[in-house]
């Protein structure tokens, strides 16, 4: 229930906006057609950037040197304007106690944002340890 609560003040605040620039650049990489495996990776983080309370993310161990090259090249293209817009919503968040969480869970989006290749997302009680 609190996941659903948080997840609801979330989208307001600030998953509905990353979303949008997630769900823009991945329009953006569809169109240059060569970054098509950009485009698919930004729609799957803008779908756990509206409702990412109760989800985490997960390295795949298959993931090989192109994920690695893609993701620096993520990186240059897209992945640190949309980090930095993270840091930001997650700092405001910060100032208030009752978006302490929220800005903990924006911070915790970053590392996804700067490397989206290799990596998915699932349930947090999915996780294998």
């Amino acid at each position: 229930m609190l996941n659903a609560i948080l997840n609801v003040i979330w989208l307001v605040l600030e998953g509905l906006w990353m979303a949008i620039a997630y769900v823009t650049v991945g329009i953006v990489c569809f169109i240059l057609i060569i970054t098509i495996p950009f485009g698919i990776a930004s729609w799957r983080i803008a779908g756990y950037v509206l409702w990412p309370f109760g989800r985490t993310i997960e390295r795949r161990p298959g993931a090989g040197l192109a994920s690695v090259i893609g993701n620096v090249v993520w990186v240059v293209l897209f992945g640190w304007w949309l980090a930095v817009g993270h840091l930001i919503a997650g700092v405001l968040l910060c100032l208030t106690i009752i978006g302490i969480p929220l800005g903990l869970a924006s911070f915790k989006i970053v590392p996804i944002t700067l490397v989206p290749l290799g990596v998915r997302v699932v349930p947090s009680s999915a996780l294998r340890y």
